[in-house]
């Protein structure tokens, strides 16, 4: 049996042609955001959203957002360069914080906490009806990340 898909994959494939999966592709911008910029810039500056081709970045101070007005086109170009598509049309820049540690997705990171005895043991039971292992497995981690990240 060959590997199961990743869940990103399964999402594309469900959504793509509908708003949905335009939202998902125009999601990647911030995935690639670092990369493309670079980690100088990216310390300063991150996208905040991104609308009709438009993409609008917060940067934390006034230089920078002056050099970062004569960098726009490059940015844009290495950003549709790793999209694979030419997605961003134009940068708006705009007086913002740029966050303390930034996450590669953008997104600030969750807390984990350690699953109770109970917990697992819910876990264990859902996922003893799936005969493949792996797929046992990177099911069970799914379920696992998830309550880790929940309060109790």
């Amino acid at each position: 049996m060959p590997r199961p898909l990743a869940i990103a994959d399964l999402l594309a494939a469900s959504f793509h042609g509908k708003p949905a999966g335009r939202r998902l592709e125009e999601g990647k911008i911030w995935l690639v955001w670092n990369a493309a910029v670079g980690k100088q810039i990216a310390a300063k500056a991150h996208p905040v959203n991104f609308r009709d081709g438009v993409l609008t970045v917060a940067v934390s101070s006034a230089p920078w957002m002056q050099q970062l007005t004569f960098l726009k086109q490059g940015m844009i170009e290495k950003i549709n360069a790793r999209l694979g598509a030419e997605m961003v049309r134009d940068i708006y820049l705009k007086a913002g914080i740029s966050p303390a540690s930034p996450t590669p997705s953008g997104t600030p990171k969750k807390t984990c906490r350690r699953l109770t005895a109970e917990e697992t043991r819910h876990i264990h039971e859902q996922t003893a009806d799936i005969s493949d292992p792996e797929l046992r497995e990177a099911f069970a981690r799914v379920l696992a990340r998830d309550l880790e990240t929940k309060s109790r």
